[in-house]
């Protein structure tokens, strides 16, 4: 969870350079298992597994936000009745590329060769019988990716974010002394932060002078943190345990922020904890601009995103001609009559995107130094719109489930920054397993890949004339967040707890409070008692509806988990893209006859969820969505942070042998515990598993 090392001072350079040789494996463990699932398995098989949609053709062309090409997919007339899309996995966001589609008998080469000449961009709309995608710029400059005929889609590894990751920490490898600032200092142990001042001191003539509450109603430790975060210097953090209303406390300091006229970057690891920041300010009419593809933020947050704002503004005025005359040439390539034709459109194509970017890049740099918050994702925050930009101040949300390189991104734009999240729930995901310890040699990976290159290792930082030798980092790991190496660097000095939490029934909230958090949650009055039986509905008292935490014991010959290479036809589907992964009919059926329970006791299904570590798991449950309508299904990481009344967890793991896997892992267990507010009420919280998942105290 932490650092291995002692938490002393870290030397940038070796930092810088452990970073990348940790990035480098992880990229390639990413980029093996995408090419693995390409090369390996036939279209159709894709398909099946929920990473590509086959049998397609282009039936129609526009121009999009931001001068994108947007091609709509529809299923090919020629091939299939169907005017519906079969049962898939891709989803608005998804990093794609389409192609014209191979015979069934083409060699590995031949599929290889027609993905190079495809159009690579992300998904912008999904509906049942059609699909958007957005060219990237490299695709537009692709004159042969005409797609004539029938094509495909497959959801690629999205390599950007590694990208920007390995320039920033290139960057910072590469930075002198003499570059450092003393916030950087603070940050990698050089310095120590400077004292903060009380809050007996801010309210007596402090600069920050005597706090306004714009939300009276914060409790005593979220003030406390606004307080702490206002007046420290360099580095603040706020832990956030679930439902102490973290989120709410981000709001009102960066309102205070702005008070005091101080100019934000707000990011996260995730379009939806930016997003959710962004709705929330929204209604404070602060001067704000949302970063991001389109397609990938909520529709709530549209009309404060770059694209829409480029186009409404009146700067965004001169780029509408632009954009009218490139829809028209859009329209003329499928009436093109033979290639020397279309190669004209695509020329002129070109030569009206090039105008349209730097009227459009005009209109942006307007737009974002006029703003005082600006929200992005962390490697978001690394595009070109923010190059040269300046903050005061760097928040970052849900920094314990971000990589520490992503977080450099925004923050060698500021001096100062704040980080909210709770390290003691879910890490990030790391795919390699050589990324995850560096000890003191290269990964294998890094290895072989730097062999390849013909260079002996990463190029050394210099300092003046003076060549710094910089070497991995004993005990430094990608699941090392910023968060975790602060807390080990600095102690709790630096951090303030939010120990209120209105998510949760006393009952669900005393093991992980004691157990993790020493005690210190308090559970809010609205909630600490309040059973399912006492929703603003009509809801059956009931042995279902009147006790706020249910274990349901799976363990026995009855019950046994399976692997995929056991699995039944109901997780086939899903096998191609989770070998490892693991079902339990048996408790699926428990599940399924709960969830029946809840319903009619009044439990509406859209305050239920479902949830399970194991993906196999999930193909099994998938019928419930259709059985009730509007209640939601999906893993436990991806449903961290999520609230709903009724939370039934599926821990599926039941063997003789009594493994539990990476169930094993603390915070995971803690974010399986701590199910959202009126979850704790009633069975709210009512586990469906097996006693060796979880064995005693675990989530006692």
């Amino acid at each position: 969870m932490g650092l291995d090392m002692a938490p002393t001072s870290v030397d940038p350079h070796e930092f810088a350079n452990t970073q990348l040789l940790l990035l480098e494996a992880e990229q390639e463990a990413e980029t093996a298992e995408a090419a693995r699932l390409v090369s390996a398995h036939s279209p159709t098989a894709l398909q099946r597994a929920g990473v590509a949609l086959t049998n397609l053709s282009v039936t129609s062309r526009r121009t999009g936000l931001g001068g994108r090409t947007v091609i709509e997919l529809a299923p090919d007339a020629a091939v299939t009745s169907e005017s519906d899309l079969p049962e898939h996995g891709i989803r608005t966001g998804d990093i794609v590329v389409v192609s014209e589609q191979a015979a069934g008998t083409a060699k590995k080469r031949e599929i290889r060769e027609l993905e190079k000449k495809g159009i690579k961009g992300v998904v912008v709309k999904v509906g049942r019988a059609f699909v958007s995608v957005a060219a990237d710029e490299e695709s537009e400059k692709n004159d042969s990716a005409s797609l004539e005929g029938r094509v495909w889609l497959v959801r690629l590894a999205d390599d950007v974010t590694f990208r920007r990751m390995k320039q920033t920490m290139e960057k910072l490898r590469d930075m002198g002394q003499y570059d450092y600032t003393e916030f950087m200092k603070v940050i990698f142990g050089l310095s120590t932060p400077s004292p903060v001042a009380t809050p007996q001191d801010l309210a007596s003539g402090d600069d920050f002078g005597e706090i306004e509450w714009i939300d009276p109603s914060l409790n005593d430790s979220q003030k406390d943190a606004i307080r702490f975060a206002l007046g420290s210097k360099e580095i603040a953090l706020i832990h956030g345990p679930p439902g102490t209303g973290k989120t709410h406390t981000l709001i009102e300091l960066i309102l205070q922020f702005l008070r005091r006229g101080l100019r934000m970057l707000v990011c996260g690891p995730s379009n939806i904890s930016v997003d959710n920041i962004a709705e929330r300010l929204a209604p404070h009419k602060v001067p704000l601009v949302r970063l991001g593809h389109p397609a990938r933020l909520l529709p709530s947050v549209l009309a404060h995103s770059l694209d829409v704002l480029t186009q409404s503004s009146n700067a965004g005025e001169i780029v509408r001609d632009v954009r009218a005359d490139m829809d028209q040439k859009q329209s003329e390539i499928r009436k093109a009559r033979n290639g020397r034709e279309r190669r004209a459109i695509y020329s002129e194509l070109k030569t009206l995107r090039k105008e349209y970017r730097e009227r459009e890049r005009r209109c942006v740099t307007e737009l974002i130094q006029g703003c005082q918050v600006v929200l992005a994702t962390l490697h978001g925050a690394g595009g070109n719109q923010l190059r040269g930009q300046k903050f005061d101040v760097v928040v970052i949300d849900e920094a314990s489930q971000a990589l520490e390189a992503q977080c450099w991104v925004p923050l060698l734009t500021a001096n100062k920054a704040v980080c909210a999240g709770d390290h003691l729930q879910l890490p990030p995901t790391i795919k390699s397993s050589n990324s995850k310890s560096t000890g003191d040699k290269e990964t294998t990976s890094a290895k072989s890949s730097r062999a390849k290159r013909g260079k002996e290792k990463p190029a050394p930082a210099t300092d003046g004339d003076q060549t710094v030798k910089a070497t991995p980092i004993k005990g430094l790991t990608l699941e090392t967040t910023l968060f975790d190496r602060l807390l080990a660097l600095h102690g709790p000095s630096i951090k303030r707890m939010l120990n209120t939490q209105y998510r949760m029934h006393e009952s669900i909230m005393r093991f992980p409070s004691d157990e993790l958090y020493e005690s210190n949650l308090v559970a809010a009055e609205a909630v600490k008692s309040r059973l399912l039986r006492d929703l603003p509905y009509e809801v059956d008292d009931n042995e279902d509806t009147n006790e706020p935490v249910v274990f349901i014991d799976t363990q026995g010959g009855d019950f046994p988990e399976r692997s995929e290479d056991g699995a039944t036809e109901a997780t086939t589907k899903k096998s191609i893209l989770n070998v490892d992964s693991k079902s339990n009919e048996m408790e699926a059926a428990l599940v399924r006859h709960h969830v029946k329970r809840l319903v009619a006791s009044g439990v509406h299904p859209e305050d239920i969820a479902v949830v399970t570590p194991y993906n196999a798991q999930l193909a099994l449950l998938a019928s419930l969505k259709e059985t009730f309508a509007g209640m939601e299904l999906g893993s436990v990481d991806g449903f961290q942070g999520r609230e709903k009344e009724a939370v039934v967890v599926s821990l599926v793991r039941s063997n003789s042998e009594g493994e539990v896997g990476f169930l094993g892992e603390k915070r995971r267990l803690n974010g399986i515990c701590q199910p959202s507010a009126s979850t704790a009420t009633g069975k709210s919280n009512p586990f469906v598993s097996s006693k060796k998942d979880v064995p005693g105290p675990e989530c006692a």
